[in-house]
């Protein structure tokens, strides 16, 4: 049995700036964060697998209209929502993942039924619905999506003509319904916001899982797909390495397939976890301009939650210790 049992999560990285936060916004992240991450400690504690527990996280994540993922994910420029989510078990190598679809209520659990129950790895649009259908999934109208915080930075970005991601876009909201200009250090180029949810574990067991789920980016293109349901972009799970789940310029992370790197260095250059996260957050997605940040979790129970934005909404939970939550730097 594992003693170094632990599991990590994220809401999504960006422009999260205390002035753009009252303290009641700010103390309800961190109650979600912590809830999140109580309930993903009870699974390990339990003797539940790695991919349990991170099922269970990202599921009550998606649950969450704070983050963008499920109840809460952003609009597409047609008004309506379109979600994408991958899982990968690191003691087999199997994944499963969906992108684009509009009905479905928690993606990381049709996600998982891929993996369990399909030889394939990833559906997209109606294909996916008509599996997650025929798995007996909970299907809701897309309106459940829906959230007024959601709309609201929706009809900025259309005002703007532009994509924009979520937490950037909450900061914009902010600033405007006080009637303030964002400030320069509050961006809205369109590769400079975002918004996902993920989670890494070990279990008890010894064996690492990853999952990731996401509403994309506001205002985004009708079938826009970023790295969320990439299997080595947006997540990847290894029991040789390590587990990864990341947020951020998603075409930037599936260009550098950025989740599988951390891996791949710690393999090949037999560097840490800490060293290989590092080296992908802060020297090499800077290179093409990728902004964001990761969570990733190792065989021997090692964290590190890299980012190189002004802030990621992450946390940690190690066995018989309370979750620790952060926001800023």
């Amino acid at each position: 049995m594992n003693s170094n049992a632990v599991i990590a999560i994220h809401g999504g990285a960006g422009t999260i700036l205390r002035a753009s936060l009252s303290a009641s916004a700010e103390a309800d992240y961190h109650a979600a964060l912590n809830a999140v991450l109580s309930a993903g400690q009870r699974v390990l504690a339990d003797g539940g697998s790695a991919l349990d527990a991170v099922s269970e996280a990202v599921r009550l994540l998606e649950d969450c209209p704070l983050f963008n993922a499920g109840h809460g994910a952003v609009y597409t420029s047609a008004g309506t929502h379109e979600l994408d989510a991958a899982i990968m078990d690191g003691r087999t190598l199997e994944a499963g993942a969906i992108c684009c679809v509009k009905r479905v209520r928690n993606p990381v659990l049709a996600a998982r039924r891929v993996l369990e129950r399909s030889e394939h790895v990833l559906f997209t649009g109606e294909g996916a619905e008509a599996f997650a259908a025929a798995q007996g999934l909970e299907f809701v109208d897309n309106s459940y999506f829906d959230t007024d915080a959601r709309y609201r930075q929706w009809q900025l970005a259309q005002e703007q003509q532009r994509p924009m991601l979520d937490h950037d876009g909450a900061t914009l909201a902010a600033a405007a319904s006080t009637q303030a200009e964002p400030t320069p250090h509050e961006p809205i180029d369109p590769n400079r916001k975002f918004g996902t949810v993920g989670a890494v574990a070990l279990d008890v067991h010894g064996h690492l899982a990853a999952a990731t789920s996401t509403g994309g980016v506001t205002n985004k293109q009708v079938g826009r797909v970023g790295d969320t349901p990439l299997i080595g972009a947006g997540c990847y799970a290894d029991d040789a390495t390590c587990a990864v789940s990341t947020t951020g310029s998603g075409e930037m992370f599936m260009r550098m397939v950025a989740a599988y790197d951390v891996a791949a260095q710690m393999a090949y250059r037999a560097v840490s976890l800490e060293e290989a996260a590092h080296d992908v957050v802060m020297n090499r997605l800077p290179k093409i301009d990728g902004r964001g940040g990761l969570i990733a979790v190792d065989a021997r129970g090692n964290v590190t939650l890299p980012f190189n934005t002004e802030g990621m909404y992450r946390g940690f939970a190690r066995l018989g210790a309370a979750p620790v939550t952060a926001i800023y730097r």
